[in-house]
């Protein structure tokens, strides 16, 4: 057996993962249990379901799953528990900052409504933090499915909540359904009050979303972006300002985006300088956690260990991270680099 250095042990930041997809499965058979909630057949096999969001149909199922999954996290307790796990699971994979993205709107009618979502949501935030030391952020998520001044509101929660730890602005959703530019408004709310913007685009439709995303949202970063690889003039003008796409291997082939590992374009997107932090967007549908990311890269792509160290570092230039942990998970990954290999 060749022996390599192991993506686990890689130190990194987790910029792309949802709230509720970022459950265990065995969490959501207990949780489904203590509240006595049916699941979708697709939701208790154990494996993860087949997938395919290129039309209307397929993402229409990929999100009553979802939906499914999120009704079963009815309590605080739950919050708490799906949080510290995700946490549990992003430390195994060698993350040292997490970003966990969350639309509030869809917790609170179970919570007591969405000032007291948040707030379980933070509180759950500021306890795994203790118990765990993973450093973590909360992303606020409009959905695009909604009315744009819903996603007002949303904003000017975030910011009024950016000092309890919450660090950027998101929209997510079929990306196919509603023009960036309907929710401009909440984004310049969201960039004035000092968070930073990082929607959805350049996944399910092509690089024309991405250079919305970049055009009418001003976005630091890109949720997915993976479709820019389409466009070289798009890559340039990304590898230039410096946005940072957060591309999700496993979950592009899971929703049939591309029909191989080997076929999203990550190499293109590396080679044309443009900053990628790679994520998992939702285990619980995918099938896989962070790590495995960076195994896809190295596996299929033929990512050599100073390349993923690379990425690993474009992931944490990328994140909110303050300074020192920063420069501590920056030096951690010259360390692995550095280690001898066994």
């Amino acid at each position: 057996m060749e022996h390599v250095r192991k993506v686990a042990e890689l130190p990194k930041a987790h910029l792309h993962l949802h709230f509720t997809g970022s459950m265990r499965h065995t969490t959501l058979l207990e949780l489904a249990d203590k509240h006595g909630i049916h699941l979708p057949d697709a939701l208790t096999s154990g494996e993860p379901p087949s997938l395919r969001a290129t039309d209307e149909r397929g993402w229409f199922r990929f999100q009553r799953l979802y939906d499914a999954a999120r009704s079963c996290l009815r309590d605080p307790e739950d919050i708490l528990r799906l949080v510290r796990e995700a946490a549990e699971e992003d430390l195994k994979d060698g993350s040292g900052w997490l970003e966990i993205q969350v639309d509030p709107t869809s917790y609170a009618p179970r919570l007591g409504g969405l000032i007291p979502a948040l707030e379980v949501i933070l509180d759950a935030v500021d306890t795994t933090m203790r118990e765990t030391g993973l450093g973590m952020r909360v992303l606020v998520a409009a959905n695009r499915m909604k009315h744009p001044l819903d996603a007002r509101t949303l904003a000017r929660l975030a910011v009024r909540y950016a000092d309890r730890g919450i660090v950027g602005f998101g929209l997510s959703n079929d990306e196919r359904r509603g023009m960036a530019r309907d929710f401009d408004r909440a984004f310049a709310i969201a960039r004035e009050g000092g968070l930073l913007a990082a929607p959805h685009g350049g996944e399910l439709a092509g690089p024309a979303s991405v250079r919305d995303c970049l055009d009418d949202l001003h976005a630091s970063r890109i949720g997915h972006g993976v479709r820019a690889a389409e466009d070289p003039r798009l890559m340039k003008r990304l590898a230039e300002r410096g946005v940072t796409c957060e591309v999700c291997p496993a979950s592009n082939v899971a929703l049939g985006v591309y029909e191989k590992p080997e076929d999203v374009p990550l190499r293109t997107l590396f080679e044309a300088g443009v900053p990628l932090a790679l994520g998992a967007d939702d285990p619980l549908l995918f099938g896989s956690r962070l790590a495995a990311q960076y195994d896809i890269a190295r596996d299929h792509h033929d990512f050599t260990d100073a390349e993923l160290a690379e990425l690993a570092r474009q992931s944490v230039r990328g994140s909110a991270a303050p300074h020192d942990t920063r420069e501590k998970l920056l030096s951690g990954i010259d360390d692995w680099l550095a280690a001898p290999v066994v």
